[in-house]
C-alpha cells in the first residue's frame, strides 16, 4: 500500500532556548514523509530549487521515500523559513518567510502518486488541495490547513474539506474555522462539513479524535528533552496516517484503527521534538517506536476502581 503526500519542502533556520540550526531540511511534506515511512510506502510531491541536492534527497531516500515526484525548478530557490521559539515552545515566532519556488507551485501527480491508496494534502492553498484531490484516485484522503487560509480563503477551504475523509487541524484553527469556542462543539461542526474524522492537534497537551462513534484523546508524553517543535504536527500526521495505511494492519480506517493511529502519531511527534529538524526521526529504529508506544500505554492505563460508597 502507498501514501502520497503533497506539501512544502523547505530549508528552515531555527533558534530555540536549546540551540540553533541554519538551513536544515524541513517542510510539511518532509516531516510527514519521514514519520509515515516507518509504516507504509510514501511518495512525496513538492517543488525545490537549485539549492536542493543529493544530500537532501538522501535523507528521504534512506527511509525508502519515493522522490521522483519532487519537482526541480531550474534557476529557483527552495522555500525558506526562519523562526524562533522562546521558553513557551508551543508558540513559533516567524522571522522570515521566502516562498521562492513554492509561490508558483502547481502540483502534478505521476501515475504512481495518483494511484496511491491514501492521500495527505499538506498545508497548501485550498484550491490546490482540491486540484490534487481530483487528480488522485485515493480511497482515503486527509487534509491539514492553517489560520492564513481560514482567514483569507475560507470558502475554498470549506469546499476542500468537503472532499476529504479526515481533517487535521490544531485546536485554535478548529475553533477559528467553525466559530465555536468549545473544542468538542467545534469538532462536531467541522464534521458537518464532510469528513468522518476530525483530529485536533493540541501541541504538548496531546491530541483529540472525533468521529460519529464518539471521541478519544491521548495526552502528550512528558519529555525531559524538547529541543525543537518545528514539524511536530506534520510528524504526528505522518505517524497517524502512515499507521492507518499499514498493510500489516490491514489498512483499516475503523474506530479502533483510528484510536491506535492516534498513539502512533503522538509517538512520532514526541520523537520529532527531541532534536532539531529531521535529526531525531531520520535516525529512529522500529524498536524505539515500540518502546515509545509502550510508554504511552503505561501513561494512559489505570485499573478500574469502585467508587467508594
Amino acid at each position: 500500500m502507498a501514501l502520497t503526500v503533497v506539501g512544502s519542502i523547505a530549508f528552515d533556520s531555527v533558534r530555540t532556548p536549546f540551540g540553533a540550526r541554519d538551513r536544515m531540511l524541513g517542510g510539511s511534506a518532509v516531516h510527514f514523509a519521514l514519520a509515515a515511512s516507518f509504516f507504509t510506502d510514501v511518495r512525496v510531491v513538492g517543488p525545490v530549487g537549485d539549492d536542493f541536492g543529493a544530500e537532501q534527497l538522501e535523507v528521504l531516500e534512506a527511509r525508502g521515500v519515493a522522490t521522483d515526484d519532487i519537482e526541480h525548478v531550474p534557476g529557483g530557490e527552495t522555500f525558506f523559513w526562519r523562526g524562533h521559539y522562546d521558553h513557551d515552545m508551543n508558540v513559533a515566532h516567524t522571522d522570515d518567510t521566502q516562498l521562492n519556488v513554492f509561490a508558483d507551485f502547481a502540483p502534478k501527480l505521476s501515475p504512481a502518486s495518483r494511484e496511491a491508496q491514501m492521500l495527505f494534502l499538506g498545508n497548501i492553498q485550498p484550491d490546490l488541495q482540491r486540484d490534487v484531490r481530483r487528480q488522485s484516485s485515493a480511497a482515503y484522503a486527509a487534509l491539514d490547513s492553517m489560520n492564513l487560509w481560514i482567514e483569507t480563503t475560507r470558502d475554498a477551504l470549506v469546499a476542500a474539506i468537503a472532499e476529504i475523509d479526515c481533517l487535521l487541524l490544531n485546536d485554535a484553527e478548529l475553533r477559528m474555522l467553525t466559530g465555536e469556542p468549545n473544542l468538542v462543539v467545534a469538532a462536531r461542526a467541522a464534521m458537518q462539513l464532510g469528513p468522518r474524522a476530525v483530529v485536533a492537534k493540541r501541541g504538548e497537551y496531546g491530541a483529540a479524535l472525533f468521529t460519529p462513534e464518539g471521541s478519544f484523546a491521548i495526552p502528550g508524553l512528558p519529555l525531559e528533552e524538547v529541543r525543537d517543535p518545528t514539524g511536530a504536527g506534520d510528524s504526528f500526521a505522518g505517524g497517524f496516517l502512515g499507521s492507518l495505511n499499514d498493510a500489516r494492519a490491514g489498512g483499516d480506517h475503523d474506530e479502533a484503527a483510528l484510536r491506535r493511529a492516534m498513539a502512533f502519531g503522538s509517538a512520532m511527534a514526541s520523537f520529532n521534538v527531541e532534536d532539531f529538524g529531521t535529526e531525531r526521526v531520520r535516525n529512529l529504529t522500529e524498536s524505539e517506536i515500540g518502546e515509545r508506544l509502550a510508554e504511552f500505554k503505561r501513561l494512559t492505563h489505570f485499573d478500574a476502581a469502585r467508587v467508594p460508597a
